[in-house]
């Protein structure tokens, strides 16, 4: 593979003659969370970074910030359309200038190789090819409006579950063909400005190093084999030596402006650990940075409108609603038709409360959300009665303390107090706030040691209450004078990496309440929690939940709604306990009681349509039950406009399932990812997702590929490219690879949008490859009855395996057959590769 030329960067060397290595050192560390350090010598400004995935999250300099909310990266990749996600990363672009950020930290390109990951919804796919594909179209609208990417997790990064510390165990090939080739994809293809090493690292049976120290990868494949001339940056705290993850390719330590390097990297370069050449390195490639995204030589650039245009709110929820599945539809009730309908329910916890947006460093706090109670109230005519019925919560913790039930106890107001302690116990301040959610809570000064809640709770409700407490750090929680829980966790930083801050552990209690009352006084005693670049802040959270319904009272009361409705829709999914950076789930059954109350409400009302809001695949039992069945992932703000849109017939759901959902837990051919001794095992080699589904013959409830859609499609032929094009490939964006025209005709009665999936079949050579691989796709769109053509590419490395004790690509000879059809499971034509002496001949 060729190496591309790297910018010409002498000009920039002269500019460093002038810098100390002090200073220069200074450069490669953080300012401070989200800033880099600016140096006028060089004519440097401060670079500024953000978390990106679903939305531009900002710096939180203004704690009331608020931004535009896009649908999850898994929802993006559900429309499988370039140009969809090339308008979302412009979008993105321009939110970022909005908020003076320069850098986005996405698009992430981990592959979803287990559906129990905490962030499934955070990364596109299942599918290497899928993944690169659109994520290289999400940095180039980024970049093509002078933001920077930064494309991460580098690489095989694929667990929340110890991810700081376990280690990656894959086989060359492996790590080649599937979880190096997104990254490689979208380096040559979009050329992000920036990469992220991940928290993990390697072990490939000869070295077990962290990503920030792995030579191999960083130094010698990324900037070396692969050319790459931008910066490394370090995931948040991920960094944890000095000289040998500056030797091992590292670029930029963050956050800042503490951390491993500063005067200890200085130190090491005197004491000849670290080559100053290196330095000097890592400098020019964050100089490179800064120069494509105007902090170099450039004056800080002018922002653009504080409010969002209509138009971005209007892509959003085109992005939602094209990206929306229609898994099933046995009983033509979709579209929807208002004339003849009288009454609607809308049903199910997700309905009440929809679930927008995962958790984690994704999370955006959006300049507004559109519930689906909104969005279907505002859709349809105003006669039509629309009823919502929870059906049951899903949640297994509690809500939080309503604040009618607290009160200060020094002013008698509503309220909590906290009251902020220096280190001998003086009051160095304090406020008062309407709520029992104090989470990452850092309103003090600078000295104080301790922060101390207090408040006075009031039940008056008779019967069973039941309180929730929750806190991380150093604390003791007091009822009544009585401590009722303690904790003496000093991590700090870890807190943060292992999302404790956001969601503690908790413990509950009963408290009994009779006719008269009760009134009980609780003290929270929290120690500040140091948490280097993160800040320093105390976490505490009270839940409560009062006597009433049972989950089944509310299940009969939702199914008796269906029944004297109209049409009733139900949405069920998961939700922030569930779906979240900083921790894997334990299964994939729906949380609550939402199976049960999907099969009341299906037999109270054959026109039922079930709606699944979540981001990563979950168990539907009842599948084969529903009239209609639609997935609408993490749809973001506009999520009630975008579903009302899809079902009256407005947009047509066009999505396609970018995964493979399962019919039961024990086909699933990762079931998990947990680290065993520190090593988390791929066994299953390249044979991911929908692969190994093919591999070992098994059944799921839908696969990959799948989506129906509003009308029929016939496909009516395909014809290969008849030139013989190479099968070596220089690169992963070269143009050499087999053009495939197929002609398909609209057969339905409406008009509609098809994706055209190109699957690769190899011979059986003894080689052990997949029985069926994603090789390209191309989205077309037709009138009813209307014959359409689909251009698909099939770039030559699909063909290529990797050779480990050659260290080189090589693409076996043999017959090839190519697969054109709806998914993974439907083809609905044949065409045939022949591969002989180095080239690919359409086979006669």
């Amino acid at each position: 593979m060729s190496r591309p030329a790297l910018p010409d960067d002498t000009e920039l060397r002269d500019r460093l003659r002038g810098l100390d290595l002090d200073s220069k050192v200074r450069l490669l560390t953080g300012a401070d969370l989200w800033r880099l350090p600016s140096e006028p010598r060089l004519g440097l400004s401060a670079v500024t970074m953000s978390d990106g995935p679903q939305g531009v999250r900002g710096t939180g300099d203004d704690p009331d910030e608020t931004g535009l909310l896009a649908p999850a990266p898994s929802a993006l990749a559900a429309a499988w359309d370039t140009d969809l996600a090339e308008r979302l990363g412009e979008l993105f672009a321009t939110e970022a200038r909005r908020k003076g950020v320069d850098v986005v930290l996405a698009p992430v390109v981990n592959l979803q190789r287990t559906p129990v990951a905490g962030r499934h919804f955070e990364y596109f796919s299942e599918d290497p090819l899928l993944t690169g594909t659109l994520a290289a179209a999400v940095v180039r609208g980024l970049q093509s409006r002078g933001v920077g990417a930064c494309l991460k997790h580098f690489v095989a990064n694929d667990s929340e579950t110890d991810r700081t510390e376990y280690r990656a165990r894959l086989d060359e090939r492996t790590l080649r063909e599937v979880y190096l080739a997104p990254f490689e994809q979208v380096l040559a293809e979009a050329e992000p400005w920036s990469v992220m090493a991940a928290y993990s690292g390697l072990d490939d049976g000869t070295v077990s190093a962290s990503m920030t120290e792995n030579a191999r990868l960083l130094r010698e494949l990324l900037k070396g084999e692969w050319g790459f001339s931008g910066p490394v940056v370090s995931d948040w705290a991920a960094t944890r030596s000095t000289a040998a993850s500056a030797v091992g390719g590292l670029d930029l330590v963050m956050p800042g402006p503490d951390g491993p390097w500063g005067d200890a990297l200085a130190s090491a370069v005197r004491a000849g650990e670290v080559d100053e050449h290196v330095i000097d390195d890592k400098v020019l490639r964050l100089l490179h940075l800064a120069r494509h995204v105007g902090a170099l030589d450039e004056p800080v650039p002018a922002p653009v409108s504080s409010e969002p245009a209509p138009e971005e709110y209007r892509l959003l929820r085109e992005v939602a609603a094209r990206g929306t599945v229609l898994l099933r539809d046995e009983a033509d009730l979709l579209p929807l038709t208002p004339t003849g309908i009288r009454s609607v329910a809308l049903i199910g916890p997700n309905a009440v409360a929809p679930y927008l947006q995962g958790g984690g460093s994704a999370f955006v706090p959006a300049v507004r959300t559109v519930s689906y109670e909104e969005g279907l109230r505002a859709a349809l005519p105003e006669d039509v009665r629309l009823t919502v019925h929870r059906g049951g919560d899903a949640r297994l913790r509690l809500p939080y303390a309503s604040a009618a039930l607290l009160t200060d106890p020094e002013t008698g107001e509503t309220g909590v107090r906290a009251d902020h302690l220096d280190a001998e116990g003086n009051r160095i301040g304090g406020e008062a706030r309407a709520t029992g959610d104090w989470t990452m809570y850092d309103g003090f000064a600078p000295q104080t040691h301790l922060v101390l809640l207090r408040t006075e709770l009031t039940l008056t409700e008779p019967g069973t209450h039941r309180l929730e407490f929750g806190c991380a750090g150093r604390f003791s929680v007091s009822l009544d004078g009585e401590e009722v829980l303690a904790g003496d966790d000093d991590r700090g930083v870890e807190l943060v990496l292992e999302s404790s801050h956001a969601h503690p552990p908790m413990r509950g209690i009963d408290v009994e309440v009779g006719p008269q009352g009760r009134r009980l006084a609780l003290a929270l005693d929290l120690t500040v929690v140091e948490a280097g670049g993160y800040g320093r802040f105390v976490t505490a959270q009270l839940r409560h939940t009062p006597p009433g319904t049972t989950p089944y009272e509310e299940i009969a009361e939702a199914a008796a709604a269906a029944q004297a409705a109209d049409v009733a829709i139900v949405v069920v999914g998961t939700n922030e306990e569930v779906e979240s950076e900083g921790w894997d789930r334990t299964g994939l059954d729906l949380p609550g009681h939402q199976d049960d109350l999907v099969r009341k409400v299906i037999a109270a009302n054959p026109r039922t349509i079930v709606v699944v809001n979540a981001g990563a695949p979950v168990l539907l039992p009842w599948a084969d039950e529903a009239p209609a069945l639609l997935w609408s992932w993490l749809p973001g703000q506009e999520a009630g406009h975008a579903l009302a849109d899809v079902l009256l017939g407005r947009t047509e759901p066009s999505g396609r399932l970018p995964w493979t959902l399962p019919a039961r837990a024990e086909d699933v051919p990762v079931p998990d990812a947990r680290p065993r001794d520190g090593i988390v095992d791929y066994t299953e080699g390249v044979h991911v997702g929908h692969r190994a589904w093919d591999r070992d013959g098994l059944v799921p409830a839908f696969p990959f590929g799948h989506g129906l859609g509003w009308t029929r499609w016939t496909y009516e032929s395909v014809t290969l490219s008849p030139t013989p094009v190479s099968a070596t490939l220089p690169s992963p964006a070269g143009g050499d690879g087999l053009d495939l025209t197929v002609e398909l005709t609209n057969s339905g009665s409406r008009a509609g949008r098809e994706v055209v999936q190109v699957y690769l079949e190899p011979p059986q050579d003894g080689t052990d490859r997949p029985v069926r691989l994603l090789a390209g796709f191309a989205t077309v769109q037709a009138e009813p009855g209307a014959r359409v053509t689909a251009e698909v590419c099939v770039p030559a490395r699909v063909f290529r395996i990797w050779d480990s004790e050659a260290s080189a690509w090589r693409t076996p000879p043999g017959r090839y057959r190519l697969h054109v059809g709806r998914s993974s499971r439907d083809p609905r034509l044949t065409a045939e590769v022949a591969v002989d002496d180095g080239r690919l001949y359409p086979a006669v």
